[in-house]
């Protein structure tokens, strides 16, 4: 890790805005889009054959097939739809390859017979823990890398649960901060396959919490003789999945929450009305569409969500949170030439307006809400919008080898890619009830931030991303994520 330090603003980013011009105003000849000979002529699908899915169910993996035995389509459109058939496979997380191919019917000249080759995953993962109190990892690396604030455990998941996808997720985790919890998916409950359901629950505790925001940092209350906040939350969730690209989820979920007195009398407005205990319902609609390549690191495609979400039902007990909001993200993946590729995306969030509990207030620095540049400050408020771009070039593109002296192919075979790409991004927060005491400056103000990084991708969903970043206050730095950025 580096630390952040000064340098004049200019000359210190002009190298980056020319290298960036470069590559966003050089671009390489488009390819051309290969030509596929008789793409009106009709042909008609035979048998679907699958081929090393030992343990999952054939009626999961035909679900995310756009075609079916007896469909008669131009060679042109079905060779589309076997790609994209190949990528929705590759999107449920159950394979680490699959491999798509046609043979040659008896019965016809006109008819195909499709193969689908796969490459199971291994699906039972008794995790190990590793968190750290902080935000992230840069900002745990940078500010204090104290072993103290770090969580340790494990978490039994066991993904494609019976072979029908479902999932089974236990949690224990000690340290830091404490969390028991069990959580279980089925995603085909009816003979359509288009409802499923969610029903889980936790119990959490921790002595350090953070209390407020000062300096655009979080500040924390620690006590060593007691927990300080401990923290109950059950959920069930409806799915409904009718199409391949498109899902909807209902949720309704209980959460208790009780604060040390000593963190009210830090900060009176934690909690508005002054007490220290919470106990809530919490309504959630979040709808999906996603019709990206492949899910973990885009580089084709789109994805859109909208989450309408409202806090406190009015219930007796739990009239203290009344919040209403909605978020909401869109994603477009471009490829512009051989090796070339672009990504944009927004996010933001509106809210009805009304103060609520310091630990809600959250709007940029947190998860996936981040302006790069600004990874050591967090900033909250209401209403909050990001705007990111990427400009990336393959420097590796996907490849694959295999490891001999590994017997299974699970994880024997691997397949890996780098890229390196250029990034802005800018962000604004609208805090409607500012503290000027505590010098939260970068709210309702412009951010903006830019960079070089280099993405490594590899299998079993695994993102790391190297990032040389720069912001509009004359500061910049080393960070490392674990996500891909759009």
């Amino acid at each position: 890790m580096i630390s952040l330090f000064k340098r004049p603003l200019m000359r210190s980013f002009l190298p980056y805005i020319v290298l960036l011009l470069f590559m966003m105003v050089v671009r390489p000849p488009v390819m051309e889009a290969q030509k596929i000979d008789a793409a009106e002529s009709l042909i008609v699908i035979g048998q679907i054959i699958f081929e090393g899915n030992r343990q999952t169910k054939e009626r999961i993996i035909r679900r995310e097939l756009l075609f079916r035995e007896g469909d008669t389509l131009s060679l042109e459109k079905f060779n589309e739809l076997l790609e994209k058939s190949r990528e929705n496979l590759l999107n449920t997380s159950l394979f680490n390859f699959v491999y798509a191919g046609i043979t040659s019917s008896a019965d016809s000249a006109r008819q195909l017979n499709v193969v689908f080759t796969f490459t199971e995953r291994w699906y039972v993962w008794p995790w190990p823990i590793i968190e750290f109190a902080d935000r992230n990892f840069n900002t745990w690396w940078n500010e204090n890398r104290d072993l103290s604030r770090m969580s340790y455990g494990v978490a039994l998941r066991w993904e494609n649960f019976r072979g029908r996808k479902e999932t089974l997720e236990w949690t224990a985790r000690f340290g830091y901060n404490e969390l028991y919890g069990l959580q279980y998916t089925i995603p085909y409950l009816n003979k359509k396959e288009t409802l499923g359901i969610t029903v889980g629950g936790s119990y959490g505790r921790t002595r350090e919490v953070p209390v407020m925001n000062a300096d655009n940092r979080q500040v924390y209350y620690k006590n060593d003789d007691e927990y300080v906040l401990q923290a109950m939350v059950f959920h069930l969730d409806l799915i409904y999945r009718k199409r391949i690209h498109n899902t909807h989820r209902l949720k309704l979920e209980y959460d208790q929450r009780n604060y040390a007195d000593t963190i009210i009398t830090i900060n009176p407005g934690f909690i508005p009305g002054g007490g220290n205990r919470l106990q809530y319902f919490t309504l959630v609609y979040l709808f999906k569409s996603d019709f990206r390549n492949y899910k973990p690191y885009p580089l084709s495609g789109h994805y859109f969500d909208v989450e309408v979400v409202k806090r406190g039902l009015g219930f007796p007990g739990n009239d203290i949170v009344d919040e209403f909001y909605v978020q909401s993200a869109f994603r477009k993946y471009f490829v512009l030439a051989l090796r070339w590729y672009h990504a944009t995306g927004l996010n933001a969030r509106f809210t009805n307006g009304s103060q609520r509990p310091y630990f809600m207030d959250r709007a940029i620095g947190y998860g996936r809400d981040l302006v790069r540049g600004y990874e050591y400050y967090v900033m909250n408020g209401n209403n909050f919008g990001i705007l990111k771009n990427n400009l990336k070039f393959a420097l590796i593109p996907e490849n694959s080898f295999k490891m001999n002296f590994i017997r299974t192919e699970k994880f024997s075979k691997v397949h890996y890619a780098f890229y390196l790409n250029a990034f802005f991004d800018i962000g604004y927060v609208d805090q409607m009830y500012p503290r000027p005491e505590l010098n939260n400056s970068l709210e309702n103000t412009l951010l903006a931030g830019y960079g070089l990084g280099i993405d490594f991708v590899t299998y079993y969903d695994m993102v790391f991303r190297f990032e040389y970043s720069f912001n509009i206050i004359s500061e910049h730095g080393f960070f490392l994520h674990f996500m891909a950025p759009i």
